[in-house]
C-alpha cells in the first residue's frame, strides 16, 4: 500500500514538473505513426510534455509566424527559408527524410509503373484524364505536388472534373483516392501506414526529384517574447541524438523502413 501510494506521488510529481511546449507538425509526419514512438521517450529523457499541433506546412509556418508555437517539423524546404528569413525562425535543422512516391489503381490504366522519370508519369495521367487526387491544402505534400506538375510542363488550373482537390491532409486524401480508386502523390511514410488501400498500389517511385526532407525551425524568440526557446533548443539536442537516430532509423512497418536520420552535430 505504501509502496504504490509511493509511485503514485512520484508519477504525479513527474507530471507536474514536466515543461510543455507546442510543435506544429504535418499531417504526413502524424499519420506515419512515427510521433507515437518518439513522444513517450521525448518526455521521459527531456522531461518535455510535447503537444503537437496537427497541420499541413503552409498552416504549420503559419502558426510560427504568429506565435502560436515553439518550433515546427515541416518539408517544404523553400517556404522553410523564406520563414527564416524574414526573421520568424531562428534556424533550419534537418533532421530526416524520406520519399514521395505515385500511388493509383493497381491496374495502372495509364502506365505510370513503367514511367522513367515523375514529369513522364504525371503527364500520362494528365492526358489520360484518370481521376487524381490533390491534397489542395497548401501542405508540404501539395506544394510538391504543384512543383511536379510544373516540371511536366501541366497547369492545374486547367485541369478537368478528373483533378480533385480536396483541401484534406494525408490520410483524409488517400481515403478520398482509395474510395475513387484514384492516382494521387503521398509521403511513402503515410502509404506504408495507411489501412484503407483497397485496390490502391504504390506504382511509381524513385525519381530524385521526389526526395522529401523533414526540417525542424525553432520560432525567433527575438519576434515573439513569450516562444519557449529553451524548450524548443532542448528538443532539437534530443531530436539529433544518437537516441533519435536509432528510433527514427528502427521505425519499420512490414520490414520497410519509414525514415532515414540525416542531422549533422
Amino acid at each position: 500500500m505504501i509502496r504504490a501510494l509511493a509511485a503514485a506521488v512520484m508519477l504525479m510529481t513527474s507530471h507536474l514538473q514536466a515543461e510543455t511546449m507546442k510543435l506544429a507538425v504535418t499531417t504526413s509526419f502524424h499519420n506515419s505513426g512515427l510521433s507515437d514512438v518518439l513522444l513517450p521517450v521525448i518526455a521521459q529523457d527531456t522531461g518535455l510534455e510535447v503537444q503537437l499541433l496537427v497541420v499541413g506546412t503552409g498552416q504549420a509556418l503559419r502558426l510560427g509566424q504568429a506565435g502560436d508555437v515553439d518550433a515546427i517539423l515541416v518539408h517544404s524546404k523553400a517556404a522553410e527559408e523564406a520563414f527564416v528569413g524574414e526573421g520568424y525562425g531562428s534556424h533550419r535543422r534537418e533532421i530526416m527524410y524520406n520519399d514521395f512516391v505515385l500511388i493509383g489503381p493497381a491496374a495502372d490504366p495509364v502506365g505510370i509503373v513503367s514511367a522513367t522519370d515523375a514529369a513522364t508519369a504525371l503527364t500520362a495521367i494528365a492526358q489520360g484524364e484518370r481521376n487524381f487526387v490533390s491534397r489542395g491544402d497548401d501542405s508540404g505534400t501539395h506544394k510538391k505536388e504543384l512543383a511536379l506538375w510544373a516540371a511536366a510542363g501541366q497547369q492545374p488550373d486547367g485541369f478537368g472534373p478528373w483533378y480533385k482537390a480536396v483541401g484534406a491532409g494525408m490520410g483524409a486524401s488517400l481515403n478520398t483516392a482509395s474510395g475513387l480508386d484514384a492516382y494521387i502523390l503521398s509521403d511513402r511514410a503515410s502509404w506504408l501506414n495507411f489501412g484503407n488501400k483497397g485496390g490502391l498500389a504504390l506504382l511509381f517511385s524513385g525519381d530524385p526529384v521526389l526526395f522529401n526532407q523533414y526540417a525542424y525551425l525553432p520560432v525567433n524568440p527575438a519576434r515573439h517574447d513569450h516562444v519557449k526557446a529553451a524548450a524548443a533548443a532542448r528538443l532539437e539536442d534530443w531530436l539529433t541524438s544518437p537516441k533519435a537516430a536509432e528510433l527514427i532509423n528502427g521505425y519499420a512497418i512490414g520490414g520497410q523502413r519509414l525514415f532515414v536520420f540525416n542531422a549533422t552535430p
